[in-house]
């Protein structure tokens, strides 16, 4: 390590400290942050309703609060845009993370009030940075500059005060004095609320910029990669970049992209590290670069339980604190936190890949999931069947999408494949085969539905125009930032408005 980043390092080692102690202290840690969040909010409107000053355990907290998901929860947020204090959290929150809609409204509006924001996404900001180190004795990260993409905010049109936007231009915008010295481009360019402009500024800023790290979406960042590489006239970043020694990613899963990074810059030194940074908090990081999981982050303000994706959306679905969860099943995952969501359905999927300490990948949506034939493919096993399949044929995908297809007079049905490649395989029968043999070793279910076509055909594979998802993403208004394709739908509505567009 150099001089500058060995003693910032100094600084930060004490807090791995806390970190080890998650192994060993794991129910106590939770059991200490439910009773910070309930005596945050203990006299809000939500924690009188709900008697939050008498909650004494986690089992009374179970059993009083029930389950909510946004829609049932938008109401408090929709009064709190509007300017009310102490409905969610305490006092006033004047910033709302805008994140993709359901369907009942175009987008989410999470509330990120500056507590919430500084004791969990700024501290997992900092331990990210923090457990990176750990492993890389090597690191000269803070004698370069780190390059950040993100969206946008802007007021809120019923009230000027308040603002709404990207996670990652509130976190810009509210970003302490550190981080702000060491980012590229500058606030006003990463601000810029049209994505193409903002592109072609971000390439004019950063491309003669001494960069050591990325973080962003890698969606996003790829195509960030291609203009620079595009506007210096070079073949790798690590031409553009040679101090470039990591890429902090999330949002979604990284294995698509992995080949095509390692093909643009091929640096022996590159390391990749995933975190778990959403709307609604931060909740993990990858401490170990040869292990895919993600350390669970225990002390951030956020209580966890976890719903067997398998009881999910039934009546009688309970939530079981994190003690309870087992290894290897897939989990939709429940929180409640200081900013003011309480047994919150976030959405995603998990499963756990260790219980000492707690360790999770992400496997996909409880929303985004194919299960129209009892094969429930998670966004996991798709992931990972293509990006196998690639390697295989020696290909590169950009993005895909994955819907059922029905055939109603015959009972059975097929999975549609929608792909965009960097050069598509040169037979793509052979593709789409080899990936349903691909899938059908990743999961048994789909393996059963696929036994001799029974319930499942062959899969079908339409490969897709280039820039046909950036096109789509431009027309539905959700280009840039941490806007992504859908997966895997469970139902075709989606790829049919993406198809409409593929001639």
């Amino acid at each position: 390590m150099d001089y500058k980043t060995r003693i910032i390092y100094a600084l930060l080692k004490s807090r791995l400290k806390t970190i080890d102690t998650y192994a060993s202290r794991a129910e106590e840690i939770q059991d200490r942050q439910l009773r910070r969040i309930l005596s945050s909010a203990a006299y809000t409107s939500t924690g009188i309703r709900y008697g939050f000053s008498r909650i004494s355990s986690k089992e009374c907290f179970a059993r009083n609060v029930p389950v909510r998901d946004y829609e049932s929860t938008q109401a408090e947020i929709e009064r709190m845009l509007r300017g009310e204090k102490d409905i969610l959290c305490p006092g006033r929150c004047t910033w709302f993370a805008k994140s993709s809609g359901t369907t009942n409204s175009k987008s989410k509006f999470i509330p990120v009030p500056y507590r919430h924001l500084h004791y969990c996404h700024y501290q997992g900001g900092k331990d990210s940075l923090s457990l990176y180190l750990l492993n890389r004795p090597d690191s000269r990260f803070f004698t370069t500059k780190g390059l950040v993409l993100g969206g946008s905010h802007a007021p809120v049109s019923m009230n000027a005060d308040i603002q709404v936007g990207d996670l990652s231009a509130i976190l810009v915008e509210n970003m302490p004095v550190l981080g702000n010295c060491m980012r590229v481009p500058s606030k006003e360019t990463l601000l810029m609320d049209e994505w193409t402009e903002k592109l072609k500024a971000v390439v004019r800023e950063v491309a003669h910029v001494r960069v050591g790290s990325l973080s962003g979406v890698p969606s996003w960042i790829l195509v960030l990669i291609k203009d620079v590489l595009a506007a210096t006239g070079r073949e790798t970043l690590s031409d553009v970049w040679p101090e470039l020694e990591v890429f902090f990613h999330g949002g979604i899963s990284f294995a698509p992209y992995r080949a095509q990074y390692e093909k643009l810059i091929p640096s022996s030194r590159m390391q990749y590290m995933e975190t778990y940074n959403a709307s609604e908090g931060f909740f993990g990081i990858q401490d170990d670069p040869k292990d895919s999981g993600m350390l669970l982050m225990l002390d951030y303000g956020v209580y966890y339980e976890f719903i067997p994706m398998e009881h999910f959306g039934r009546p009688e679905a309970e939530a079981i604190p994190l003690e309870g969860v087992e290894k290897g099943r897939n989990y939709a995952m429940i929180i409640s936190t200081l900013g003011g969501l309480y047994r919150y359905v976030l959405g995603d999927t998990v499963r756990f890949t260790s219980v000492k300490p707690y360790k999770i990948v992400i496997t996909g949506r409880t929303k985004h999931y194919i299960n129209a034939f009892g094969e429930e493919l998670m966004v996991d096993n798709s992931d990972k069947a293509l990006a196998a399949t690639c390697k295989r044929f020696g290909v590169q995908a950009v993005d895909y999408t994955v819907a059922p297809h029905f055939f109603s007079e015959e009972g059975k049905g097929r999975h549609d494949w929608l792909i965009e490649f960097v050069s598509a395989p040169a037979d793509p029968n052979a593709f789409a085969k080899a990936l349903d043999a691909e899938l059908q070793t990743l999961n048994s279910d789909y393996e059963a539905k696929r036994y001799a076509d029974m319930t499942l055909l062959p899969l079908s594979l339409t490969i897709a125009h280039s820039g046909l998802f950036h096109d789509w993403l431009t027309e539905q208004g959700k280009l840039g930032g941490q806007h992504k394709v859908p997966r895997l739908s469970n139902t075709p509505e989606i790829m049919r408005s993406i198809l409409e567009m593929n001639s």
